[in-house]
């Protein structure tokens, strides 16, 4: 459920928005498999006077439909949706405008008409995740560093295996990070990892030359992430295949991989981007979506030694079947697609759709608005 590269646009104004301060004439539906905190709809009747909001608990993520007690009548007088990956079609809900995706990617609704045939704008909770997913590519890194796997078996098997060899352990300090989709996930990653005494290095699509263009117009949980992109010591940009492995080449120790699932990046990393990280024997850590990284090229730079080993919290396929040849590669770490996973998730995804219902009654362009053109 994580957001070519990270980087959700803030958004603009559509034309001609107008303001409509109470949202008079609006009706939000809640399609969450969660109640929402107590006093929360109270908070948007008292915020909105004119916004009816109902709520539904049902979870989008597990159910094949949408819940069968919201009839016909119902979805012709939605306009604003909080959903999963369910949706109504255009027919079915002719007044939407605007949908509150709970996850930060978008790529389950790139081929739906209610996107591709329609103005509807979609924004995503872009921005949700970057303080626990951080913490998830930082742990597993340091868990690989200081060899935890090694002596989690140790501890099962009630041996204790003591090294003094000095040389078998390497800090963080001084390390090089190259994070590939510098969206609010990356941001938070090089604020950790510059506080380890790691230096970063930040690749984009799109080239980012001056101040303004470097900082972050997502949601950003308050005093983290790198709002003003001053923490990259060095900026890489580009979509080209030589671009690519310019900043592979860049002896990186470490690479992240935050991008989007788009049809630029399927396949982003497969053997010979692989072959660009065997200098510095880059550890590879992808948090983005499985298909980024190609399986089988990565079994085989791993197995191979080209790389120094991996964390995956998202393969390729997902579920990984129990049988398949990346659960044995040497040196990998990986994990059930649960690195976006937090207590704070619900009250994050609320505030950035309080965002946007301000935006709606001001009649200014949305946070997390999705590009139809770039797929993000």
């Amino acid at each position: 459920m994580r957001n070519i590269l990270q980087e959700n646009p803030s958004g603009t104004a559509d034309a001609e928005m107008s303001s409509n301060k109470d949202l008079k004439g609006h009706k939000l539906l809640m399609l969450v498999p969660w109640e929402p905190p107590t006093g929360y709809i109270d908070g948007l009747h008292k915020t909105f006077p004119g916004l009816e909001v109902t709520h539904a608990n049902w979870d989008t993520w597990k159910e094949s439909s949408l819940p069968t007690h919201i009839d016909e009548k119902d979805w012709k007088t939605v306009t604003i949706l909080l959903t999963g990956p369910k949706f109504p079609t255009k027919e079915a809900a002719p007044n939407l405008k605007l949908v509150q995706l709970q996850s930060a990617g978008a790529n389950y609704i790139l081929n739906n008409p209610l996107f591709t045939d329609t103005d509807v704008a979609f924004c995503t909770a872009n921005g949700v995740h970057p303080p626990q997913i951080a913490e998830w590519v930082i742990t597993t890194f340091l868990a690989f560093q200081h060899h935890i796997p090694r002596f989690l078996n140790q501890m099962k098997e009630h041996k204790w295996v003591r090294s003094f060899d000095d040389s078998d352990t390497q800090d963080a300090v001084n390390q090089r990070v190259g994070i590939f989709g510098y969206g609010s996930i990356g941001r938070q990653v090089a604020r950790l990892a510059k506080a380890l005494g790691m230096d970063v290095y930040a690749y984009t699509n799109r080239p980012r030359p001056t101040p303004e263009s470097r900082r972050d117009n997502s949601y950003i949980v308050p005093g983290l992430g790198d709002p003003d992109g001053v923490l990259p010591s060095k900026w890489f940009s580009g979509t080209k295949p030589e671009e690519v492995i310019e900043f592979l080449s860049s002896d990186l120790d470490l690479l992240v991989l935050a991008v989007p699932l788009t049809p630029q990046t399927q396949g982003l990393i497969s053997a010979p981007q692989l072959t660009a990280l065997k200098g510095k024997k880059t550890y590879v850590v992808n948090i983005g979506r499985g298909p980024v990284i190609n399986t089988g090229d990565l079994i085989t730079a791993l197995n191979e030694n080209w790389i120094r080993g991996a964390a995956l919290d998202v393969t390729d396929p997902e579920p990984l079947p129990k049988e398949h040849p990346l659960w044995d590669a040497k040196n990998l770490i990986i994990t059930p697609h649960v690195s976006g996973n937090s207590t704070s998730y619900n009250t994050r995804l609320l505030d950035i759709l309080n965002i946007n219902l301000h935006r709606l009654s001001e009649g200014k362009g949305y946070l997390n608005r999705v590009s139809r053109s770039r797929g993000y």
